[in-house]
């Protein structure tokens, strides 16, 4: 065992977790691959990556720990008068959280990128007015 690459630090040592940059790469690559007419209708929803929510999340969401939390959307759904913003109304925004997600992809069998557009369309969903019952109604039917 000693002689395959795999068990040789020099294999391991160069490499690196993805970055919020390669977070948001993937993010990017899933947003692009949305069809028509989901892809135009979620063009103004912003994308951010971050290592964790915020300690303000944690505690509204009552989240025993922050790696509980893979994603976030923030606003207000189309079909809850999102569709025409309010004076001083923030955009959609979609949050992905980098840690979180490398840790169930670590416990996990998806890829990555995987994950990223699982989480991504999630949170879509919300922009779209789909409650979390909804979506998991629709991700049971599926399989």
């Amino acid at each position: 065992m000693a002689d395959k690459p795999e068990g040789d630090a020099k294999f391991w040592g160069p490499l690196a977790a993805p970055s919020l940059d390669d977070i948001e790469a993937l993010a990017v690559a899933a947003l692009d691959a949305l069809p028509e007419p989901f892809r135009s209708l979620s063009r103004d929803v912003e994308c951010r990556v971050a290592d964790f929510p915020t300690d303000e999340v944690c505690k509204d969401m009552e989240l025993d720990s922050p790696f509980d939390l893979l994603g976030l959307f923030e606003g207000v759904g189309l079909t809850d008068d999102g569709a025409s913003p309010f004076t001083g109304q923030m955009p959609n925004r979609v949050w992905l959280y980098r840690r979180p997600m490398l840790d169930y992809w670590a416990e996990h069998t998806d890829t990555l990128g995987e994950i990223v557009t699982h989480v991504l369309i999630h949170e879509i969903g919300h922009h779209f007015g789909l409650s979390d019952d909804d979506m998991y109604a629709i991700d049971d039917g599926l399989r």
